[in-house]
């Protein structure tokens, strides 16, 4: 019998961070706190497994270790980040690079990400893409810092999904919640930040030359095919999925009494974003509430859920 890989979250501090996070019941760090690391087998902040044989274990320890879990993976990295952050106040207008980029200049993987709004306070927007023309376009921009013409501003509310392709320019702003779910690194390259400083008085470094060499020129808005599917009185709604995003898939699992879910890749990131229930693996029963991360592995071909729960989950992609 196998189950469940439970998670213990690691938090990260940010400049843009608060305390919304406790919502999910977290026992915060001190100050203001940005993203909780939820699924993470990333170096800069693992996630800890806490059950069963891989209990203590950090999720990179035991994809390295323990392929068995995860089908076996050729890759040395696991390949997908789960958070969610907390917008206190807005984040740096930022771009991430490709895999090519990144692996020549990072030394990681590229980075395309999406977010599903947790909460998005009246009035929130996105910046999402830009509207320069040319690269020489935006790189005189940028140098002139004419962010009024160059940014493009999306409103956004509670429940949306927006997908955000490597190269596309983006920032969230104050009052968002989003879980995101991105491939696992941790470069980001800064375009403008407000001009705020630190505790200690100091500018957060700007990357103009990386994000005029990253940033996709003209913007271009991915074309998102979502669906939804009823089973029973629960609802799965299907965000993402190849060939339209080659680096995972990401569903919504709305369960409303009991749902029924069968594997679709050699492993599934779970997140309970909201209520309170049940996952039935091989005959037992785990309990689940708000705030809850695990990872269904391999060995798992199907699964039973009952209660009242809304959950974001995600498969990685076949890029190889």
């Amino acid at each position: 019998m196998t189950e469940p890989l439970f998670l213990k979250p690691y938090f990260r501090p940010k400049i843009w961070g608060g305390r919304k996070l406790e919502q999910f019941g977290y026992d915060l760090p001190e100050g203001k706190i940005g993203e909780c690391w939820a699924i993470s087998g990333h170096p800069h902040g693992p996630a800890t497994i806490k059950n069963g044989p891989l209990a203590g274990k950090t999720l990179n320890q035991a994809y390295a270790e323990n392929g068995e879990y995860f089908g076996q993976p050729t890759d040395n990295v696991f390949p997908l980040l789960t958070k969610i952050l907390d917008a206190e106040d807005s984040l740096s207008v930022q771009v991430h690079p490709d895999d090519a980029y990144a692996a020549e200049h990072e030394h990681e993987l590229g980075k395309t990400e999406c977010w599903y709004v947790i909460s998005a306070e009246p009035g929130s927007y996105l910046i999402y893409g830009h509207h320069a023309k040319t690269r020489a376009e935006l790189k005189s921009m940028i140098e002139a810092g004419d962010w009024e013409h160059l940014l493009r501003k999306v409103p956004v509310k509670t429940g949306d999904f927006v997908y955000v392709p490597s190269g596309m320019i983006h920032a969230l702003n104050k009052g968002i919640m989003v879980l995101e779910t991105q491939q696992s690194s941790d470069t980001t390259y800064r375009l403008y930040d407000y001009d705020r400083t630190d505790d200690q008085g100091h500018k957060r470094e700007l990357h103009l030359k990386q994000s005029i060499d990253v940033t996709t020129v003209p913007s271009v808005d991915p074309k998102l095919d979502i669906k939804h599917e009823t089973m029973g009185d629960s609802t799965v709604t299907t965000f993402v999925t190849a060939p339209m995003s080659p680096f995972f898939s990401v569903y919504r699992w709305q369960v409303n009494g009991e749902l029924h879910l069968t594997k679709t890749a050699p492993y599934t990131l779970v997140s309970v974003l909201d209520g309170a229930g049940h996952i039935t693996v091989d005959g037992q029963v785990y309990a689940l509430k708000k705030g809850d991360h695990f990872i269904i592995p391999t060995q798992v071909d199907d699964w039973d859920l009952d209660g009242k729960m809304d959950i974001i989950a995600s498969t990685p992609g076949q890029t190889k």
